[in-house]
């Protein structure tokens, strides 16, 4: 067997804009199909008007070994899941030549692969026969999939029934236990609990330790690090560099500003890819100042008040909202998290329309580094509006201390004192 696991070459995709992607039976087909022809030879002469087109990846070549384990990483819309589809072969490539060598499991989307209407275990068994596995390979696999996925009570649910981290729990088991030579995982891990993360992670681990063959996104640098012998990076949908894992995320780390903010210390969000809606665009931009009000242009020092306005709109009258900023570190791990569910001296009413609401963070004391800034509004408790990597913040070094040194380590500054009790006994002793 050759040592090419996945190979692309020259792959591109693209998409027209305004073009609906669902699928059709072949009852629904015919139809459109004939009445399409008609309105062809009734517009004949007439110059249709193209729509518009986009390309989500341009000649993008690479080849993946036999026991590889690659990162793919790079902004939200640089292409990471278009390329992830393509060689699921959940969607085909515009342009170029996609080549698997082996038995594929993806994880993407939650629920791709499910059949709404079956059970859990039916879907075991189809996802496995899918693969090419034999009905005695997966029942050998059965047990230890419901386990991990913690789905025992529901396994003879229809999983159209189960929640989004029962989706999650259960495909991720399948993908990782029926043993695929390659397998192709997508960030939507992030959808489960923490502690279900930390669980697959460590059968990551151990899955390509074993040998096979692991094609990985994610937006956090720490688990791509440590998963990972090599990484891509993609730039709207190109690949800006490939090589040694810490060497990729050096330069994913510093070559890709935030796209958003022109005018320095204002990030606008209506254009962002990065964002999760639900129920529109309501969020439009972030403003960042100093306690002094002065805009935060080149970054603040450590101990600085940091003010965030975040600008939005409320398209229906609205009792209950609220906003979060989560500031992550530059591998993607969480270091603080401002709610307004945490004020506790919030007015109460009902608001309609253009809002600003203003974050005041007293002293901003994270250590000296590059910090990204996703903000999401929640209405009446649901999430309607999350962009990811909404604003960029520098905190500086400084003399937090008053000692002439800058902190260093760690994530967060915090004032302490030091005194020597020894010392003050052995005074009063003597």
């Amino acid at each position: 067997m050759s040592s090419i696991a996945i190979r692309a070459e020259g792959l591109g995709k693209r998409y027209r804009l305004g073009t609906g992607g669902s699928y059709k039976t072949l009852r629904e087909f015919l139809p459109g199909l004939v009445s399409g022809a008609v309105k062809r030879v009734r517009s004949a002469g007439a110059e249709a008007s193209k729509p518009e087109s986009f390309w989500a990846l341009r000649d993008v070549s690479f080849d993946v070994n036999h026991g590889d384990v690659v990162g793919v990483i790079g902004w939200n819309g640089a292409g990471k899941s278009t390329l992830l589809k393509i060689f699921s072969r959940i969607t085909w490539p515009t342009e170029g030549r996609a080549a698997i060598h082996g038995r594929i499991g993806s994880l993407l989307e939650v629920g791709t692969g499910f059949h709404p209407e079956l059970t859990g275990r039916e879907n075991i068994f189809l996802n496995g026969a899918i693969m090419g596995m034999r009905r005695h390979e997966i029942a050998s696999k059965f047990d230890e999939i419901v386990t991990f996925a913690e789905v025992d009570k529901f396994i003879d649910t229809p999983v159209k029934h189960y929640s989004s981290g029962m989706y999650v729990r259960l495909a991720f088991a399948i993908a990782a236990h029926l043993e695929p030579e390659i397998l192709i995982v997508d960030e939507v891990l992030a959808v489960g609990d923490l502690a279900f993360q930390q669980k697959c992670l460590g059968k990551m681990s151990e899955v390509s330790r074993g040998g096979r063959t692991i094609l990985f996104v994610s937006h956090n640098m720490a688990v791509v690090e440590k998963l990972c012998q090599r990484a891509i990076v993609l730039h709207h949908g190109r690949i800006a560099y490939e090589g040694k894992t810490a060497d990729a995320i050096h330069h994913y780390l510093n070559s890709t500003l935030a796209p958003n903010n022109p005018d320095g210390h204002i990030f606008y969000l209506s254009n962002c890819t990065n964002r999760r809606s639900n129920v529109g665009k309501l969020l439009d931009r972030i403003e960042l100042y100093t306690d002094d009000d002065l805009p935060v242009l080149e970054g603040i020092r450590i101990g600085t008040g940091l003010k965030a306005k975040i600008f939005f709109n409320l398209p229906k009258p609205a009792r209950s909202f609220d906003m979060g900023l989560g500031f992550d570190n530059m591998i993607g791990q969480r270091v603080f998290t401002a709610h307004s569910l945490f004020e506790p001296d919030r007015p109460s009413g009902e608001w309609v329309g253009p809002q600003v609401f203003v974050c005041d963070i007293p002293s901003f004391a994270l250590t000296p580094g590059t910090y990204n800034v996703r903000v999401w509004l929640d209405v009446n408790h649901v999430e309607a509006d999350l962009v990811d990597q909404a604003a960029r913040l520098m905190v500086l070094e400084s003399d937090y201390y008053g000692t002439g040194k800058a902190p260093w380590n760690g994530a967060v500054v915090l004032k302490h004192n030091w005194r020597l009790e020894q010392s003050t006994r052995a005074l009063a002793t003597e």
